[in-house]
C-alpha cells in the first residue's frame, strides 16, 4: 500500500485521521533519511574499496611488467617468446582497465555522493524544519484557543472582540504553516523519486561504462589469447619430452657418474688442494683450478663452496712440468708436483681421488694411460645406411602406410623392446629377411614403428650428422620463418648423399602420417617431438643439449611441412646465408616483439579427396624401389614381390608417396573462395587448436564457434567467419553443428 494523499482542505479540519496520514508521511521521510545516510556511508566505503582494489591491481600489474622470463639456452622458440611477452601483455590490459576504473572513481563522488547529500540537506532537512515550525504553531494555536475559550462572557465587548481577532490571526497563521508543511512533505515525497534515484542511475552508468571498456579490452585481447593458448600447449608438450630426457640423463649420471663426466683433451678443471708452506707449518688450501693445454696455462681461484662466494682473486702461471708424487714421499694421498715457468719452486697439489689425479696428470701430459670412454659402443654401429638399411626402412614404411596409418598415437606409442629387437634382427639378416611377413598379425604396428626409430638410433651417427647438428639448431633459432626454411634447405643439401636420401624417404612418410592426423592424432608438432631427438641427437649428452631439443623438434617440423621444396628443389646459390635480412639472429624475448599468429603454424596438411589424391599420386608419385644392388636374400624375387605390392590407387610401383600440396591461398593470400548460391551457410565448432600461417586463414582454439561456414574452392578447406573476420579453416579441424 502507498502513502495516502494529504488534502489541503484537511489542514483546516486538522482531524485525527489527517494527523495519522501526516504522521505516516513523516515516518517515511525519516526512514528515507536514514536510508540515504547509510547509503552515503556505504557509497564512500565502496569508493574507497575501489580505490584500494585499483591500487592493488596496479601493483600487481607492475609486478607482472617487471618480471622477465629467463629461459635455458642461448635462444628461444617463437612459443617461448610469446609466453615471455604475455606478462607484459597482461600488465598492459590490467593497467588499461585500471585507468578506466580511476576515471569512474573520480566521477563517483560527484555523481553519487554529492547529489545524495544535497538531497538530504536541502529537501529532507527542509521538511524537518517545516515540521518543527508546524509543531510550534500547533502548540501556539492550541494554547491561544484554550485561553480564548476560557474568557468570561461578562467581559467587555471590545475586549472580547480584540480576543476574537487575536485568535483569528493565530488560526490563520496556523493554517498557512500547516498548508506549507503539507506542501513540503508531499513535495519531498515526490522529488525523491528522481532526485534520489537519478544519482544511483548515473553511478551505475559509470560502472557499465567501466565494464563495457573491459569487454572491449577482452575482445581486443582475444587474438593474443588464442596465440598464447597454442604456445602454452606446444611448450607443455615440449616440456614433457625434455623433462623425460633430463630425468633419464640424471639417472645415468647417478648410476655411472664417471662415464658421463665431461672431459676435454684440451682443458681440465676442478677442485684441488694446494700445499702452502708457512713458517714451521704447512697447510692445504682448497682452490678451483683450470688448465688449458694449448698455452699450458694453469689458473687457481680461492673459492669457498659453503658460502658460495669468491674468496680471493685468480692466480695463474705457465706449466713447466708435472710429476706424480710417490705415496711413500708424502703423508697425503693422490698428490702430484708441478713446476711453473714464471715462478720458482715446486707446487704440491692433492686431487680428490686416484681417478681425479689420473685425469689431471693426463691433461698436463703426465704418464697416466689415456682412458677414453666408449659410449653406447654396444648399440651404435650395428646399423648402416646401406642397401639393407634402405630396403628394411622401405619395407617397414610400406607396412605402416598400408596397415596402420590411422592408428592413434602412431610413433608415439612404443612397442615391446624384445619384439622390436627380434623384428630388426630378422629383417636385417639376409638369411631371414625374406621370411618376415609384416602383413601378418604377428607384428603390431607399434612394433614396426619402434623398429624404424630404433634403426635410426642404431646408426653410428645421427641421420642428420654430428657435423651439421649445431647448424640445424642455429637455423631453427633464426628470427624469420622463411629464413629458417631457406637455411635448413641449404644444410640438407650439404648432407652425405645416403643421409639425404634416407631423410627424404622418412620425411615423405611422416608428411603422409601427418595428413591423417585427424585419425591418428599425430600432428606435425607431435611428430617433431618424437623424431627430433633421434635425427639430431647431440654428440655429448648434457643438460644444455637437452634444452635444445625444442629446436630439434622445430627442424623436423620444417622438414615435414616443406619436404617437397627442400628435397626436390636445389637451394638458392649461397644457401640460406645470402640474405642478411632474413638471417638476423633470434633475439631474446626481452628485446623481441611477440610473434604474430603466422610465425609458427600447427599442422595444416589437408586430406585431398579421392579423385584429387588419385590424380596427384599418378602425376607426382615417387617410386621408391630397391637399387640394383639389392640384398642377397634367400631368393631375390622376394624383394621384387615387395616392390610390386599394390598401392591404394591401383598402381603397382611399390611405395608411392604422394606430394601433399598446400592450398593455393598459401602461395597467394589474395585468392579467396566464392560461395555458391546453392550452398547453405552453417555453424561449425573447432575440434583442435590451429595457428594461421597466412592472412587468408583464421587462428582459433578448440571449441571456437564459426559462423557462415561453407565449402571453399581450396580442396580440404572451408571458409567461415570468426569475430567479424572471414578466412579459411582446415576442413578436418571442425565439425558442423
Amino acid at each position: 500500500m502507498g502513502l495516502p494523499a494529504l488534502e489541503f482542505s484537511d489542514c483546516y479540519l486538522d482531524s485525527p485521521q489527517f494527523r495519522e496520514r501526516l504522521k505516516s508521511h513523516e515516518m517515511e521521510l525519516e526512514k528515507t533519511n536514514k536510508f540515504i545516510k547509510e547509503l552515503i556511508k556505504d557509497g564512500k566505503a565502496l569508493i574507497q574499496a575501489l580505490k584500494n582494489l585499483s591500487t592493488a591491481k596496479r601493483k600487481f600489474a607492475e609486478s607482472l611488467n617487471e618480471f622477465k622470463f629467463q629461459c635455458i639456452g642461448d635462444a628461444e622458440t617463437d612459443d617461448e617468446i610469446c609466453i615471455a611477452k604475455s606478462l607484459q601483455e597482461f600488465a598492459g590490459v590490467l593497467q588499461n582497465l585500471e585507468d578506466e576504473r580511476t576515471r569512474m572513481i573520480e566521477n563517483a563522488s560527484d555523481v553519487l555522493i554529492t547529489p545524495l547529500e544535497r538531497f538530504r540537506k536541502e529537501q529532507i532537512a527542509a521538511a524537518k524544519e517545516a515540521k518543527k515550525k508546524y509543531d510550534k504553531e500547533t502548540e501556539k494555536y492550541c494554547t491561544v484557543l484554550e485561553k480564548h475559550l476560557s474568557l468570561s462572557a461578562k467581559k467587555k465587548e471590545a475586549h472580547l472582540h480584540e480576543a476574537d481577532n487575536q485568535v483569528d490571526h493565530v488560526r490563520q497563521h496556523f493554517y498557512e504553516v500547516s498548508l506549507e508543511y503539507v506542501f513540503k512533505v508531499q513535495e519531498v515525497q515526490e522529488r525523491k523519486m528522481f532526485d534520489f534515484v537519478e544519482p544511483l542511475l548515473a553511478f551505475l552508468q559509470g560502472l557499465f561504462t567501466y565494464y563495457h571498456h573491459g569487454y572491449e579490452l577482452a575482445k581486443d585481447f582475444n587474438h593474443f589469447k588464442t596465440d598464447l593458448t597454442i604456445s602454452i600447449q606446444n611448450t607443455r608438450n615440449r616440456f614433457e619430452s625434455t623433462r623425460s630426457e633430463v630425468e633419464c640423463l640424471m639417472k645415468k649420471m647417478k648410476e655411472n657418474p664417471h662415464e658421463h663426466k665431461s672431459i676435454s683433451p684440451h682443458t681440465m678443471e676442478g677442485y684441488l688442494f694446494v700445499q702452502e708452506k708457512r713458517s714451521f707449518v704447512s697447510t692445504w688450501v682448497k682452490y678451483y683450478c683450470s688448465y688449458h693445454r694449448e698455452p699450458k696455462r694453469m689458473t687457481l681461484m680461492l673459492f669457498d663452496q659453503k658460502s658460495g662466494g669468491k674468496v680471493g682473486d685468480e692466480d695463474s702461471f705457465t706449466l713447466k712440468s708435472c710429476t706424480r708424487r710417490k705415496t711413500d714421499s708424502i703423508e697425503k694421498r693422490f698428490c702430484f708436483d708441478i713446476e711453473a715457468v714464471d715462478r720458482p719452486g715446486v707446487i704440491t697439489m692433492q686431487a680428490l681421488s686416484e681417478e681425479d689425479r689420473r685425469l689431471w696428470m693426463e691433461a698436463m701430459d703426465g704418464r697416466e694411460p689415456v682412458y677414453t670412454l666408449n659410449r653406447d659402443s654396444q648399440n651404435e654401429g650395428m646399423a648402416q645406411l646401406d642397401v639393407i638399411g634402405f630396403n628394411v626402412v622401405k619395407k617397414f614404411i610400406y607396412a605402416v602406410e598400408t596397415r596402420g596409418i590411422d592408428e592413434q598415437g602412431l610413433y608415439r606409442i612404443v612397442g615391446v623392446n624384445s619384439r622390436v629387437q627380434k623384428l630388426l634382427s630378422l629383417a636385417m639378416d639376409p638369411k631371414t629377411c625374406a621370411d618376415v611377413e609384416l602383413d601378418s598379425t604377428e607384428w603390431e604396428i607399434k612394433t614396426i614403428t619402434s623398429a624404424i626409430k630404433h634403426y635410426l638410433r642404431m646408426l653410428p651417427a645421427p641421420l642428420m650428422t654430428y657435423q651439421y647438428q649445431r647448424s640445424f639448431i642455429k637455423a631453427a633459432k633464426l628470427d624469420n620463418p622463411e629464413a629458417r626454411v631457406a637455411e635448413i634447405h641449404s644444410i640438407v643439401h650439404r648432407l652425405p648423399e645416403k643421409n639425404r636420401q634416407m631423410l627424404e624417404l622418412l620425411m615423405k612418410h611422416l608428411a603422409k602420417v601427418a595428413s591423417h592426423h585427424q585419425q591418428n592424432l599425430m600432428t606435425v608438432a607431435n611428430l617433431g617431438v618424437v623424431f627430433g631427438p633421434t635425427l639430431l641427437r647431440p654428440q655429448e649428452e648434457t643438460v644444455a643439449a637437452i634444452m635444445d631439443i625444442k629446436f630439434q623438434n622445430i627442424v623436423v617440423e620444417i622438414l615435414i611441412e616443406n619436404h617437397e621444396r627442400i628435397f626436390k628443389d636445389m637451394p638458392v646459390s649461397g644457401g640460406g646465408q645470402g640474405n642478411s635480412q632474413l638471417n638476423l639472429p633470434r633475439r631474446r624475448s626481452a628485446d623481441s616483439k611477440a610473434p604474430s599468429c603466422s610465425e609458427r603454424p600447427l599442422t595444416l596438411f589437408h586430406t585431398p579427396t579421392f579423385s584429387e589424391k588419385d590424380k596427384v599420386e599418378k602425376r607426382n608419385s615417387v617410386v621408391v624401389n630397391s637399387s640394383a644392388d639389392s640384398v642377397n636374400c634367400n631368393s631375390t624375387h622376394n624383394w621384387t614381390r615387395l616392390n610390386n605390392l599394390p598401392t591404394g590407387d591401383g598402381d603397382h610401383d611399390g611405395l608411392q608417396l604422394a606430394k601433399l600440396s598446400p592450398p593455393n591461398s598459401l602461395q597467394n593470400p589474395k585468392v579467396r573462395s566464392s560461395m555458391s548460391t546453392s550452398t547453405p551457410l552453417r555453424k561449425a565448432r573447432a575440434l583442435y587448436a590451429c595457428k594461421a600461417e597466412h592472412d587468408s586463414e583464421l587462428s582459433f582454439i578448440a571449441g571456437t564457434i564459426f559462423d557462415n561456414v561453407h565449402p571453399s574452392r581450396e580442396p580440404g578447406w572451408l571458409e567461415g567467419t570468426l569475430d567479424g573476420k572471414t578466412g579459411l579453416i582446415p576442413e578436418n579441424y571442425v565439425e558442423f553443428l
